[in-house]
């Protein structure tokens, strides 16, 4: 029997994004500039970023994950989406976590991401 992580039921393994915030269309915009170099597809995209969450005081705190856990660039993927989000006007600093929880599939790839990489 494998332990998981406790949690309320009905609950999201996924947190909300502040979809409603006005930074979260140009956070996103910069997520799709940062892309896993073995993929030719944005990190966005494939799915790899879970949660955008933006304070008030244009703080950005953002949940991803990698293809991988052995993925080659693991150490350096958060600095790079670091680097992308923080010159976006209005975002005072960025903070970027990975996470496995829930494990990336490919179901988590956009449509554009699958047509891309021909799953459609």
């Amino acid at each position: 029997m494998t332990e998981q992580s406790p949690q309320l039921e009905g609950a999201p393994l996924i947190a909300p994004s502040s979809t409603d915030h006005p930074l979260y269309d140009s956070v996103v915009e910069a997520c799709r500039t940062v892309y896993d170099p073995e993929i030719p597809v944005n990190i966005y995209d494939l799915g790899l970023v879970y949660t955008i969450d933006i304070s008030e005081g244009g703080e950005v705190r953002v949940i991803m994950t990698l293809t991988a856990p052995g993925c080659p660039v693991a150490g350096e993927m958060p600095g790079w989406l670091a680097e992308a989000i923080g010159p976006v006007p209005g975002v005072s600093h960025v903070d970027v976590e990975i996470t496995w929880d829930p494990p990336w599939g490919m179901d988590m790839m956009s449509d554009e991401a699958r047509l891309e990489l021909g799953f459609m």
